[in-house]
């Protein structure tokens, strides 16, 4: 069997001199350089959402690496897989309505909220990006009998991790499902701290953020004791959501990132994460403060060193190093088995050549727990308006307006926006807010 064969088959049709009389419509044109290799779905080719040839072949290779009952393909992101996640787990809610999730989430899960008429009750953390669920909390959360499944992200943006089997074990004693947003974590197959291996019943990974694979790769996970349901309507799930014109370049490098994962990828991770350990030790040593213990992430917390999150990516901007984040607080170093040993040579000189200034010693506002007023699909599907956040005071939030990165909402749609929120609004770099009319 070919451990890459949505590549090999992409790869055959190009080198044809085949007449196109299919889409796209460049016809495998050579402006890009890619196009011979962009194609449909032709005979032979398969169909992302009734797949039974090499698309198939090429998922069951994914599920095989990362020990699942079922593992699919998402040329939409790890986006795609989250509204997925939560209408399958609502599928079977026994007619319940709620989920509790954490803070941090990502805004696509908002969007879920609302296409599936869900409502959410939140367990909150000590800032915007992060949200340290413990397993007594989870347990004293779930007292109350109103939810059908939890949700958490999990690495979060600034490099922190839950203890995921330990929440797992909590849901499956009161008879829910966990559902994780590993979007930042599809690499932790390779350290033993992936969700498939920590309990979690579905999970997601953007297989674009730390593999090498192209922007939109993504994948959703059924692991092995979850409901047989969740892999049978999976499909079903992701092409509610999903376009009817998935992207044969995205799936061909997700193909070939099968390939290189079976093929010593381990390795390759740990060698990275040997580096970021050695930076970690030299951005101690030069006096910095850094945060988060994800294998592949730097979280610099420049503000005791006498610079804001902001400066520190303009510093580094100016010499051809570019950041994945920054605020006034943080500064997020991303790394994947793709970076060179020279990167990080290159980003301890920079740092090394810095003054010590004075500590600034201004902290973010906490982060406000807002009325809610409204569930969520109907502040989405309400009439809005764009305001000036000094003019949205005691108005309903429409929907988030955030940036991504990091895409994690200060208020959510239907909680009631109070000065607290503007405040962190405003902290954060939040100008309009979209309010219902």
């Amino acid at each position: 069997m070919s451990n890459t064969p949505i590549y090999d088959f992409v790869k055959k049709y190009a080198k044809e001199n085949n007449v196109r009389l299919h889409m796209p419509g460049h016809k495998g044109g050579e402006v890009l350089g890619c196009e011979k290799y962009d194609i449909t779905e032709i005979h032979g080719a398969d169909s992302l959402f009734e797949c039974d040839g090499i698309i198939a072949e090429s998922e069951k290779n994914l599920s095989y690496i990362y020990n699942t009952r079922a593992s699919f393909y998402s040329t939409e992101g790890s986006s795609l897989c989250i509204r997925a996640m939560v209408f399958l787990a609502m599928q079977y809610a026994d007619g319940k309505k709620k989920i509790l999730a954490g803070r941090n989430a990502h805004k696509s899960f908002l969007s879920a909220l609302a296409l599936c008429d869900v409502d959410a009750d939140w367990l909150y953390g000590d800032n915007l990006y992060s949200c340290n669920i413990t397993a007594e909390t989870l347990d004293k959360a779930l007292s109350s009998d109103e939810y059908f499944a939890v949700y958490i992200t999990n690495p979060d943006y600034l490099g922190n991790m839950v203890h995921i089997k330990s929440l797992a074990d909590v849901c499956h004693k009161h008879g829910l499902p966990l559902l994780v947003d590993n979007a930042h974590g599809a690499y932790l197959k390779f350290t033993g701290h992936h969700p498939m291996d920590c309990g979690a019943d579905m999970c997601c990974d953007s297989a674009h953020k730390t593999l090498s694979c192209l922007t939109g790769s993504a994948y959703l996970h059924v692991s092995e004791t979850a409901m047989h349901s969740y892999e049978k309507d999976a499909k079903r799930a992701l092409s509610l959501f999903a376009s009817t014109s998935p992207s044969y370049l995205i799936m061909a490098s997700m193909d070939l990132m099968n390939g290189e994962m079976m093929n010593g990828y381990e390795q390759k991770i740990r060698r990275t994460s040997g580096f970021v350990d050695e930076l970690k030790t030299q951005i101690s040593h030069l006096g910095f403060d850094f945060s988060g213990r994800e294998a592949l992430k730097v979280n610099i917390k420049p503000k005791s060193f006498g610079y804001l999150g902001t400066e520190l990516y303009a510093v580094l901007e100016s010499k051809g190093v570019y950041p994945e984040f920054c605020d006034k607080d943080n500064l997020v170093l991303m790394f994947s088995a793709g970076n060179r040993e020279e990167d990080f040579c290159k980003i301890t000189a920079v740092l090394q050549q810095l003054e010590r200034r004075t500590p600034v010693t201004a902290m973010p506002p906490s982060l406000p727990r807002l009325e809610k007023a409204m569930t969520a699909r109907q502040a989405v599907f309400s009439k809005q308006t764009e305001v000036d956040i000094r003019d949205a005071v005691g108005k309903i939030c429409a929907s988030p307006t955030v940036s991504c990165p990091p895409a994690i909402p200060i208020a959510v749609c239907g909680e009631v926006i109070n000065e607290k929120a503007v405040e962190c609004f405003d902290y954060y770099g939040v100008n309009k807010i979209c309010i219902i009319e």
